[in-house]
């Protein structure tokens, strides 16, 4: 199993290689040279495993075992999976009218970002381990995967890491999962701006190969190829569970199956489309909220983004920045790196990028959408409410908002991903009219102490905030290098 970059300027990579690594050097995305081929029996002897196995099972098919045993592998993926709050650590809400809710937020920050977080972090401190050395980790968050990152990595040895969130944008469940952490390999940021404002100058930061080297940089979003890898095992349990596919009967069919996804960055739903190529058979929708850059791309081609982020009720996924429809874009046009590396380019250059025909029907082939505005999100978790006694978090709602507005073709099966707790999100929970009880978890947050630096909006903010983290960086390298 080897790695090439989206844009053609890198092949021949391991694993070890690519999890190490952030944007590829040419600013593209890692990916497998060649997918592994999921077939009817495998999928079918795969019925009954726990979520825990079944994760080993996918993470075997891209990591070798010369790099990381059997053995290794799967004590390390049981370990990152232990700390779960439900035994299954993912699990099913099977509610009225088919509705069925696969809930990915039981670990400690209470998103989905926990369960491919918690497996990286261990798949790069086993590597550390092993090799006698030290990384930085340089993370920019619209919510989610900062504190996730945080909470996975806190007082590790061999990493550090440096958090960036978009100050005002996140709810405060989310803040004080990143700044009360006080442990000494942690370093958090408040910019002011949105989490696509983040994006430029961490993506420069990446670009520079001195620095990556020299501090031994690397990403932990879902640029990562580790994290989407992890992701698959979402869309393969959810076929297990709820496609009625059968153990045994290898000569019927595989039915097909619908998953509806909350999108922002577009990690789920380009781990859903590489698990599809792989031979799974489901029909992907990606449900976004007012920043609507996908729903456009795929009704209409126009793959360009709006003047700003637009902030809404659910704020993990108000990202103008799609980044991984890059993987989406290169697996639909069959790997062409120099198409990809044109679209791209031009739209990192100019925000915007209209497809080709024959580029929008492709992908309108294989993705449908739809958009969801803040009285949508509203709505729907009340109606759920009203009908199951049961709270949805609002980036679940754009979601379910699917189940409630579009017609359910008959004998489809249908999944909805959901993404966090309501627990995180209590502003939205009570201007729906509902209430939630915290976790003890979270009500212990409100007695810690927090710790974090500003980065200031300023005329020239994108190379400040570049230069301050370029700072941080190489003085957490220097103080290591000084302890070692």
């Amino acid at each position: 199993m080897q790695y090439c970059s989206t844009r053609g300027g890198v092949r021949g990579l391991d694993f070890r290689d690519v999890l190490f690594s952030g944007f590829a050097p040419d600013g593209g995305m890692f990916m497998p040279e060649s997918l592994p081929v999921l077939s009817p029996d495998t999928l079918r002897s795969w019925r009954g495993l726990p979520y825990t196995k079944l994760v080993v099972e996918v993470a075997s098919m891209f990591i070798p075992s010369q790099l990381i045993p059997r053995q290794d592998l799967e004590a390390l993926v049981s370990a990152a999976l232990s700390g779960f709050s439900v035994p299954e650590v993912v699990r099913v809400a099977r509610l009225k009218d088919g509705l069925s809710v696969l809930e990915l937020f039981h670990g400690e920050t209470l998103a989905f970002k926990d369960l491919a977080m918690t497996c990286t972090v261990r798949f790069l401190d086993y590597f550390l381990q092993k090799e006698k050395r030290r990384a930085t980790v340089l993370v920019g968050t619209s919510g989610d995967t900062g504190g996730s990152a945080i909470q996975s990595a806190k007082g590790l040895c061999g990493l550090d890491v440096v958090v960036v969130y978009p100050r005002g944008r996140i709810t405060p469940v989310q803040e004080k999962h990143m700044i009360t952490c006080l442990q000494d390999n942690v370093y958090v940021f408040a910019a002011d701006g949105s989490s696509d404002d983040i994006d430029q100058p961490l993506r420069r930061l990446f670009a520079d190969q001195d620095l990556v080297q020299s501090a031994g940089l690397m990403s932990l979003n879902s640029v990562n190829w580790s994290r989407i890898m992890i992701q698959l095992a979402h869309f393969i349990h959810a076929y297990l569970q709820l496609s009625g596919v059968e153990q045994g009967k290898s000569n019927a069919p595989l039915p097909e199956l619908e998953v509806v996804v909350p999108t922002g960055g577009a990690g789920n739903i380009a781990a859903g489309y590489i698990v599809k190529q792989m031979g799974l058979p489901l029909k992907l929708v990606a449900m976004v909220n007012a920043n609507d850059i996908v729903h456009r791309t795929v009704t209409t081609g126009d793959f360009s983004m709006a003047a700003d982020v637009t902030q809404t009720l659910a704020p993990a996924i108000d990202i103008q920045d799609p980044y991984n429809m890059e993987r989406v874009f290169w697996l639909l046009l069959g790997k062409d790196s120099t198409a990809v590396k044109n679209m791209m380019e031009e739209f990192q250059n100019s925000h915007k990028h209209s497809l080709p025909e024959n580029h929008h029907k492709l992908l309108s082939h294989v993705l449908s959408t739809g958009t969801v505005n803040d009285e949508g999100i509203l709505d729907t978790m009340k109606r759920c409410w009203e009908e199951n006694q049961y709270v949805l978090c609002p980036h679940t709602a754009v979601a379910v908002w699917h189940h409630y507005n579009c017609p359910h073709t008959p004998g489809l099966n249908r999944c909805y991903i959901a993404t966090a707790s309501p627990a995180k999100f209590q502003a939205a929970v009570q201007k729906a009219g509902l209430t939630f009880d915290l976790p003890e978890a979270v009500q212990a947050l409100d007695k810690l102490g927090t710790r974090y630096e500003n980065l200031e909006r300023s005329p020239n903010w994108c190379k400040d905030w570049e230069d301050r983290l370029r700072e941080k960086i190489q003085y957490v390298s220097s103080a290591r290098r000084k302890t070692e």
